[in-house]
């Protein structure tokens, strides 16, 4: 059985507004990011990893233990999620804070993309990794950025104001920030690597 979408927190930058939590069939975060939940007076259904920073473990949710340090806790958090029947994972706090934990959590995304529907949220907006064909309801005048990880061939876009078409994205090359929707509906296609799609607000 396919369950419903899952609320994830990352200890990254803390989102400034939470999202309505009636749309997610659980909640759940690492330990680090435990204390903004218990701030709100939320209770998640579970917390996992190695509890090293967090001075008092509570007692009336789940508490998976996940010392394994060859693993990431975004990682772990992942796989117990997958092995629980989720699919669908909206991934808050996976940005700021110290970069190297941003361009990890970007990589542990490619890891899980066969497995797992990952969509980024933070303070300014939201990301993806793109499917080689993509379909975006969005608004004119939307902020939207393709990034290649390192690099994403033959892209050609519609709707976009700096239309590609059948072009390479190459890390220390070429990549495409900072593009303007011109339509309501935007479709970007490519043939082959990672990218990524960064809507902003």
């Amino acid at each position: 059985m396919i369950k419903g979408t899952v609320f994830l927190l990352l200890n990254g930058e803390p989102p400034k507004k939470l999202p309505d939590f009636s749309d997610y069939e659980i909640i759940c975060a690492t330990d680090g990011a435990y204390q903004l939940l218990k701030d709100q007076q939320i209770t998640p259904d579970f917390i996992s990893g190695d509890f090293d920073s967090l001075e008092n473990i509570p007692k009336d949710i789940e508490v998976i233990h996940t010392p394994n340090q060859d693993l990431t806790d975004f990682d772990k958090i992942l796989q117990i999620l997958f092995d629980k029947g989720f699919k669908s994972i909206h991934v808050f706090g996976a940005s700021g804070k110290e970069q190297d934990h941003f361009l990890g959590n970007l990589h542990t995304a490619i890891q899980w993309k066969k497995r797992l529907k990952l969509t980024f949220f933070d303070n300014y907006g939201r990301y993806f990794l793109a499917p080689k064909t993509t379909k975006i309801d969005t608004e004119k005048g939307k902020m939207i950025s393709l990034i290649p990880f390192p690099e994403a061939k033959n892209i050609s876009t519609t709707g976009l104001q700096y239309a590609l078409k059948n072009e390479n994205l190459t890390i220390g090359e070429k990549i495409g920030t900072r593009n303007n929707a011109i339509e309501n509906k935007v479709e970007i296609t490519f043939d082959t690597g990672e990218l990524y799609i960064f809507i902003n607000h």
